[in-house]
């Protein structure tokens, strides 16, 4: 497997465009699946999990078809006759969020079968609430051997789903679903994530009628068909968030592109608590620090949005490590959110894990090492420790950072950073 190498101690000088929101942009790829006119997504991110998504949509015959825009990276899928509605769990273990293509499968068809998704490593993250929501919506379901059979041979039909707490999946997966549902849905305690906003609002320019865009309580009033359309992916906050960090890590002057700061203002404000200049452009971020001066040790909670987003935890933690004193870092969302500790310890962090708190105690140097990547984030934050770690880092399993940071290595070495992939030779250690 592929691993990368960082030369630790150069400041970061330059331009960092962001990418569109992976989040995003897979469940627009599933609602494709609600028409038989195209869909065209600009801003589109290649990554891995888009390209697994892509080989899901065309196990169901949908035109998949990749190519450069005048903006950028696009992607036109086109629906129009359904041949399967089997999502094998070969393509489905592979990104669990593709599970989500068997609201839309139901609601365009009447019958889906879609393999339970796999383990996984951040902590249980069950498809329950999926479940019960298309149970009131109408479906049929039987779980048998690992895959979900759903049926609604009359369509599905609006209802009152309030979620017993936030969950973004779940929420998305209603979505897709009550919007070809006949009457009105209301989703309450609904997520708010600014993907889930992009996903509405994209499907309201399919024909779709959705009220509540941003707030917890959605209403959904069901039509008979959807259009196509044109969309642009929002940028990734989380790709915005970790770049903002690696380049305060660093120190230097980085300006990040085709973003928006209003996505990543709870760690912003953090970071400028911490002593890091944070200032909105025309078009994004621009990211100032000056490497003398030792940034500060501040504390962090992750929250659902707009609180500070767990997909910045490890990135943040990574930051407070060579920090002034000592920072407490409290994981609400997820357990088992603090693999990366122990790989942080190896290049010399001081860090305690109590329960859900990590309290890290900042140090001067960081040393370069071996480590091994656990998941997409943790991969990240070792990359920014990385960056300011005396010596060479090398991080494993990288194919998690290929799942969500696209061109990472090109990205982050436009701006001064000695960064570079080592080929894999097939054996992971």
């Amino acid at each position: 497997m592929d691993s990368i190498a960082i030369q630790g101690g150069a400041q970061l000088f330059g331009d960092i465009p962001v990418s569109g929101a992976k989040n995003s942009a897979i469940k627009l790829m599933a609602a494709s699946i609600l028409t038989d006119q195209p869909l065209l997504l600009t801003n589109m991110p290649r990554l891995a999990d888009t390209r697994f998504l892509g080989q899901l949509l065309r196990q169901f015959g949908i035109e998949v078809t990749e190519r450069d825009g005048a903006d950028g990276q696009e992607s036109l899928f086109h629906a129009k006759d359904l041949t399967s509605t089997f999502a094998p769990y070969d393509l489905v273990r592979q990104m669990r969020a593709s599970f989500n293509v068997l609201g839309p499968l139901l609601a365009r068809t009447g019958e889906a079968k879609v393999s339970l998704p796999g383990g996984c490593t951040i902590g249980a993250r069950p498809v329950d609430l999926h479940l019960q929501a298309l149970t009131a919506l109408g479906a049929e379901i039987e779980l048998d051997e690992g895959y979900v059979t759903a049926r609604a041979p009359k369509g599905l039909n609006g209802a009152e789903i309030e979620f017993p707490f936030v969950s973004v999946g779940a929420t998305e997966h209603a979505l897709l679903a009550a919007v070809l549902a006949e009457g009105t849905t209301v989703l309450r305690r609904a997520a708010r994530e600014p993907e889930i906003g992009d996903l509405a609002h994209c499907l309201t320019a399919m024909g779709a009628r959705i009220e509540g865009i941003d707030t917890d309580v959605l209403t959904i009033t069901g039509v008979s068909s959807l259009n196509g359309t044109t969309w642009s992916v929002i940028p990734d906050r989380i790709e915005m968030g970790s770049y903002a960090v690696a380049a305060a890590m660093a120190g230097g002057e980085v300006r990040l592109t085709k973003a928006r700061a209003e996505l990543i203002g709870s760690l912003t404000d953090k970071m400028v608590e911490a002593g890091v200049e944070v200032s909105p452009t025309a078009d994004g971020v621009l990211i100032k620090r000056d490497p003398k001066q030792r940034l500060k040790a501040v504390d962090v909670e992750t929250a659902i949005y707009p609180g500070f987003a767990t997909d910045l935890q490890a990135q943040f933690m990574a930051l407070m490590t060579t920090a002034e004193g000592v920072s407490t870092v409290r994981e609400t969302i997820f357990e088992n959110r603090f693999m990366h500790v122990p790989e942080l310890a190896r290049l010399g962090a001081d860090i305690a894990v109590h329960a859900g708190e990590a309290h890290v105690t900042g140090v001067e140097v960081l040393h370069g090492a071996q480590v091994m990547a656990t998941d997409l984030r943790a991969s990240m934050c070792l990359v920014i420790a990385g960056l300011v770690a005396e010596g060479e880092t090398t991080v494993g399993r990288v194919y998690h950072l290929d799942r969500g940071f696209e061109r990472l290595e090109e990205k982050l070495g436009a701006c001064g950073a000695d960064i570079r992939r080592i080929k894999g030779t097939g054996d992971e250690h």
